[in-house]
């Protein structure tokens, strides 16, 4: 049987799903790698791996594009590692530079700072540039809030805008996969949340984080109806910048 290859992102926020598939039944099944949001959307679009955890954003780019699981990651509210760190408030930001390791967090940021805060904004991919205002996600902000004068957790301001949660990646295929492979995979996700204490046990000690209330509050797992609204909403606002 040829195994299923499967591309997930290496933060932290992804590490009980990782912990699941490595412990359950399905490890002998799949053909793992591990990669930065940007380049798990690549893998997926181009057909180097059947299912990716990938940024939203970058579903619409994926040819017969489903979501296979019932899990993702999401935040109801502030999520605590996908930051617009900036020197001046929202409302004075000009320039901003990017993250190269996320579609969907460069995209939230554009939608927030054209229809929240209503802000016609020069962006750059140039990492040596200076600018008002960076994009930063994932571990790379743990313990950065302070170093910031503004700190705008995308999580919060877009349920500020809307009301709504929010669905960062999802587990995502570029071909129809078969019910009792979907199954199995739920089942080793929801494995690797079942033992988020274990994880949390494996984890390096990171100042001015808490990374225990990352896993277990701040960060949300379950594909929900208003998340699925929320994503929805999200290609929609796109769609306009």
């Amino acid at each position: 049987m040829n195994k299923i290859r499967i591309s997930a992102v290496a933060y932290t926020n992804t590490k009980a799903f990782i912990y699941g598939l490595e412990h359950a039944p399905i490890i002998d099944k799949i053909d793992l790698s591990l990669d930065i949001p940007s380049d798990c959307a690549a893998k997926v679009i181009n057909g180097q791996v059947d299912i990716g955890l990938m940024p939203v954003a970058a579903i619409p780019l994926v040819p017969n594009a489903n979501i296979v699981a019932d899990y993702c990651i999401g935040s109801d509210g502030g999520v605590n590692s996908v930051f617009i760190f900036s020197s001046v408030p929202a409302a004075e930001i000009k320039t901003l530079k990017l993250d190269a390791h996320s579609r969907t967090s460069n995209n939230l940021a554009k939608v927030l700072l054209k229809f929240y805060w209503k802000q016609q904004v020069e962006f750059t991919t140039d990492q040596s540039a200076e600018t008002d205002a960076i994009v930063l996600i994932g571990d790379r902000t743990f313990g950065k809030k302070e170093d910031y004068a503004y700190a705008y957790d995308m999580g919060e301001e877009w349920k500020n805008l809307t009301g709504l949660p929010f669905m960062y990646a999802a587990w995502v295929a570029n071909k129809e996969i078969d019910q009792s492979f979907k199954a199995e995979l739920n089942a080793a996700l929801k494995f690797g949340l079942d033992h988020r204490k274990e994880v949390l046990e494996s984890l390096p000690v990171t100042p001015n984080f808490d990374l225990e209330d990352y896993l277990y509050h701040k960060l949300q797992f379950e594909v929900t109806p208003d998340r699925k609204k929320a994503m929805e909403l999200f290609l929609r606002y796109i769609e306009q910048l």
